[in-house]
């Protein structure tokens, strides 16, 4: 699955939260580490309230420090370092997505707008939007990262969900339990074009969402019977109600150490999941999310 890892590090200690999950995936998984820097045109002299890595010299040393401190010595990790400054960071990491074409990017959200805005306007928004690859989203003061129970929120309205693969994958190999969620939301609980269409048909749009709830519980079941198959651990449920809400709140009550969840690139009356769920869950939450693009199959 995951076997080619790339982890972005900005020299803070707080982007170092990335890199016990990136060790542990590796360990797990056989994979393949690059520890990447990129030098930021006329960069401040401190980030996050340390020095800034501006020449590419003390930049290797670091990266190479870190792959030492973080890794097991039979873990293979290669330091890389974009020595041309750039003025945006984020398009030259995209650029370096390109070229070394991982299978997963870990990263630590630590912007000084809080999580919301580092998912929608920045430099994790950006690798999500361009698609090319999943990305681990962990926060700096997340709990020691373990796969012992994942949540899997399912959007009820995709015909096909790339989390599943690497859900699968997870129970298989760290015998974590799985935890299928599908959460329909309440009439009350509509937003943009879906509110919009109940306060013009509201008895309509209450039996499309009954009727959702009933696909919904059928999949799940679906899922549930072909992981048992497999030998995995899995339990399944719908929701109702405000689906970000719901996602966070019955992460924390089941004690789940992951949160997967597929990102959608597309317009119209689903899009509320593609524009509002996953940067809502990102705010609300200090659970590492995995997310992962529509685009991007891993078996």
């Amino acid at each position: 699955m995951f076997k080619n890892i790339l982890v972005p590090l900005d020299g803070s200690k707080l982007s170092e939260a990335s890199l016990g999950p990136a060790s542990l995936l590796a360990q797990k998984l056989k994979a393949h580490i690059t520890l990447l820097h990129v030098i930021e045109q006329d960069a401040p002299s401190e980030v996050h309230k340390e020095r800034h890595l501006t020449r590419p010299d003390e930049a290797e040393a670091y990266l190479k420090d870190a792959a030492q401190r973080a890794f097991p010595s039979d873990i293979k990790v290669e330091t890389h370092v974009h020595t041309a400054p750039v003025s945006d960071v984020a398009k030259s990491i995209i650029d370096h997505i390109t070229e070394f074409k991982p299978d997963l990017i870990v990263i630590c959200a630590h912007g000084h707008s809080g999580i919301r805005d580092v998912l929608i306007g920045s430099i994790a928004q950006q690798i999500v939007a361009h698609g090319a690859a999943p990305l681990l989203l962990v926060k700096p003061d997340s709990p020691r990262f373990q796969l012992d129970r994942i949540l899997i929120p399912l959007d009820p309205d995709s015909q096909h969900d790339n989390s599943l693969p690497v859900a699968k994958s997870f129970g298989t190999t760290f015998g974590a339990k799985l935890h299928l969620l599908s959460v329909i939301p309440t009439f009350s609980t509509l937003a943009g074009e879906q509110a919009a269409a109940g306060n013009l048909l509201p008895v309509t749009v209450q039996a499309l969402l009954d009727i959702k709830e009933e696909n919904a519980s059928e999949d799940l079941n679906i899922h549930t019977a072909e992981f048992r198959k497999e030998g995995i651990k899995v339990f399944a449920e719908v929701a109702r109600g405000d689906p970000a809400r719901g996602i966070v709140k019955i992460a924390e009550l089941s004690g789940a150490d992951l949160i997967i969840l597929t990102t959608h690139r597309k317009a119209g009356i689903g899009a509320f999941w593609a524009r509002s769920v996953a940067p809502k869950v990102a705010q609300k939450t200090k659970m590492p999310l995995l997310l992962i693009p529509l685009s991007t199959r891993k078996e």
